[in-house]
């Protein structure tokens, strides 16, 4: 079945650049980095290769059919499909104008990933963005989204930026949470979407990187 249609204030959905090459960015070559998950467990983070696109669709589409129950349409959220979402990355491009994604591996497993890049905001072009962050419902709760955050935030500071953006759905209360405890504040800017005729909102948090 094909994606719904959503119409968009501005577009939201991360790595969405057509396109994708086997170089890898110049930041992230030869990246292997590991963190330790909240039951102990070793994550492994590394850069996204075009071949991650099958699993890494698989943790976006899982990852917003538990996360957006809810706050938009039920009919919208069971029609997503990994392969709808596979030609949609830039995973390994080596374009630093495109975005770039990392991800967290556990037992052979992607279980979440992080994509940031330049900021799309027309008032912010001079700051990096966080523009997507996910983990598979499964992985929720071991410190996987807070490895990958430090990791992103990592790479945008050492590509130049001070500062970074996001973007987080009105109403999903722990990605709120999540966030201010890694000390992003809303910065007073929101937006709007619709999908499948329902307007819900996104309010913008900013950090300084550091």
């Amino acid at each position: 079945m094909a994606l719904p249609k959503i119409t968009v204030a501005r577009r939201i959905v991360a790595a969405p650049a057509p396109g994708q090459t086997d170089a890898a960015p110049r930041w992230s070559r030869g990246l292997r980095r590991g963190g330790a998950c909240e039951n102990g467990t070793v994550l492994t983070v590394r850069s996204a290769r075009p071949e991650d696109a099958a699993e890494v669709a698989g943790v976006h589409v899982r990852s917003w059919q538990a996360a957006y129950r809810g706050l938009l349409p039920d009919e919208y959220l069971d029609a997503l499909r990994p392969e709808d979402r596979m030609g949609h990355y830039t995973l390994g491009a080596g374009d630093p104008s495109l975005p770039s994604t990392i991800i967290a591996v556990k037992d052979g497993a992607i279980r979440g990933f992080a994509t940031t890049g330049p900021s799309r905001d027309i008032d912010a072009p001079d700051r990096g963005e966080v523009s997507a962050l996910y983990v598979d419902p499964e992985a929720w709760g071991l410190g996987v989204g807070r490895i990958l955050l430090a990791q992103a935030r990592t790479h945008l500071h050492r590509s130049g930026f001070g500062e970074a953006v996001l973007w987080v759905l009105v109403g999903n209360d722990r990605a709120q949470r999540f966030y201010r405890a890694d000390r992003w504040l809303p910065d007073g800017h929101r937006r709007a979407l619709e999908v499948w005729g329902v307007v819900v909102d996104e309010i913008r948090y900013r950090r300084h990187l550091d």
